[in-house]
């Protein structure tokens, strides 16, 4: 999506039309004498377009298909919390 750069006194004047910009998807760079000091940026992106993103980027190869459940590598069976296992390992390893 498009990157908008506005000054302050625009941003006060047009914050409306800023703001639906931003509910499109764009991004605003607010700046203060030609510096940019903040950024406007759409709330949340669907995981699609995360997706997307990735697979633009390189970051990540997807066919698009559902992946298959799996079975988990290993089943704590004892009464000690995985977490509580793997902070003993840690301290173990600290001396």
């Amino acid at each position: 999506m498009a990157k908008y750069s506005i000054g302050i006194r625009d941003l006060k004047t047009h914050l409306s039309s800023y703001l639906e910009k931003v509910q499109n998807g764009h991004t605003i760079i607010i700046t203060s004498h030609g510096r940019p000091i903040a950024q406007l940026t759409p709330t949340r992106e669907e995981v699609i377009e995360r997706v997307k993103a990735l697979q633009a980027a390189g970051l990540m190869i997807w066919n698009g298909k559902k992946l298959k459940p799996s079975k988990p590598v290993m089943v704590n069976k004892g009464k000690k919390l995985a977490s509580d296992i793997y902070l003993e390992m840690q301290n173990e390893s600290l001396y």
